[in-house]
């Protein structure tokens, strides 16, 4: 077991992709995982993927948009695995439209999951972690915070996100908290799939298209990502917080 043995890390959005890929690294690296998502029965596969490895997983069902459940989701966690110290707010929906198309329910929702779901999960986790004199926050944001067409709510999710987790380095940091946050580029994931399948390519056609535009000459993958976060929640990043990374395969931001 690593220096991070006994610490407990929660992750949204863990039954697949990129909050699967790093809820099995956080546990490589010696954390218990909550793997938590909308639907507690699709968190089993990311659970039993721990499990195989001898870590230790619980899987919770959680809408983290709705402040009753993020908050008694948080305190499941404490009551089952221990204190969360690391809370890695990665879940995310995507309603795509150019701007006179999208709807309110739209921008609502995809506000909704990432902004709100982030604020409430972390005002739930940071109580625990200002008890323990000790934690980590990483949120996910995304490089379409630099503006992507027909993703104006998605991008505006993901640049609140950066505002978010600098605002949180401020305040949290004299508790020994801190936050950061990781910008993925193109990661090949069920998510990028299916806007493919919108824009009327195959999976495997745009890939190679985000690829060619990329200049390490591929696109990324959910554990790129993952090792992102792993430094982030470790110890030695403890003088790092308020940053934003981006993991796109060339320079951003």
């Amino acid at each position: 077991m690593s220096e991070s043995a006994q610490k407990v890390a929660v992750v949204t959005g863990a039954a697949r992709g990129i909050g699967a890929a790093t809820a099995l690294r956080l546990a490589r690296d010696g954390f218990a995982v909550a793997v938590l998502d909308l639907d507690e029965t699709a968190c089993a596969d990311t659970v039993a993927a721990i499990g195989k490895e001898g870590g230790t997983a619980l899987a919770v069902g959680v809408d983290v948009a709705d402040a009753a459940r993020a908050e008694a989701a948080v305190e499941r966690v404490a009551a089952e695995l221990g204190a969360p110290l690391v809370l890695v707010n990665n879940a995310g929906i995507t309603r795509d439209n150019l701007l006179f198309r999208m709807t309110e329910e739209d921008w609502d929702g995809v506000l909704g999951v990432h902004l709100r779901g982030a604020f409430l999960m972390t005002r739930a986790c940071q109580k625990h972690m200002t008890a323990a004199g000790w934690g980590r926050v990483v949120n996910l944001s995304s490089t379409a915070a630099l503006g992507n067409r027909g993703q104006v709510n998605y991008s505006a999710a993901k640049a609140g996100m950066q505002g978010f987790t600098k605002t949180l380095a401020v305040e949290l940091g004299k508790f020994g908290i801190t936050a950061n946050a990781v910008a993925p580029g193109f990661i090949a994931t069920e998510m990028t799939a299916k806007t493919a399948e919108r824009v009327g390519l195959s999976f495997e056609d745009f890939k190679a298209r985000a690829a060619a535009n990329t200049p390490v000459g591929r696109v990324g993958e959910p554990a790129d990502i993952a090792h992102a976060v792993s430094f982030f929640a470790g110890e030695a990043a403890g003088f790092v917080t308020g940053q934003v990374l981006y993991v796109a395969g060339g320079p951003r931001g």
